[in-house]
């Protein structure tokens, strides 16, 4: 006959149990407060994102104001009326001096749809405001480095 577990002693097999009870409730709790990945982004407006537009431009420090200034006044109300446009992030990398434009698209056909010449008008402007801002007598004082696109996950 087996002998009583008395309460300072655990057997081998309640150690076990404990030990997979244990693992199994982590699990659990790491199950639920995980937040579950994203399979597609959705823009603020609660529309899906198919495609996300990259652009990295030149700009020193000294004109960041002057490009967002310029931004406000060309780009950002001529994409708010573009059929397929979200949303669009401005971010600014100060080791690099680079501004990163992301731009999201409900659809690759309604971006790739819009003129290039109707972008070449809204360009036109940005640079103007830009020069006007900047003091730069002609050109463009932030030039594209990169142009590109991503798709979400």
């Amino acid at each position: 006959m087996a002998e009583p577990c008395s309460p300072t002693t655990t057997s081998p097999l309640a150690r076990r149990l404990a030990g997979l009870l244990l693992a199994t409730l982590l699990l659990i709790a790491t199950a639920l407060f995980r937040p579950a990945p994203a399979m597609a982004a959705t823009a603020p407006s609660g529309y899906e994102v198919v495609v996300v537009e990259h652009l990295r431009l030149k700009v020193p420090t000294a004109g960041v104001e002057a490009w967002l200034q310029a931004e406000r006044g060309s780009w950002e109300p001529w994409l708010a009326q573009q059929p397929g446009f979200l949303d669009r992030q401005l971010l600014w990398d100060p080791e690099r001096e680079e501004g990163t434009l992301l731009i999201h698209w409900a659809s690759r056909a309604q971006w790739e749809a819009i003129p290039p010449t109707a972008v070449a008008r809204v360009q036109e402007r940005f640079e103007a405001l830009a020069r006007q801002a900047t003091g730069t007598p002609q050109g463009n004082p932030f030039p594209l480095v990169f142009e590109g696109e991503l798709q979400p996950l």
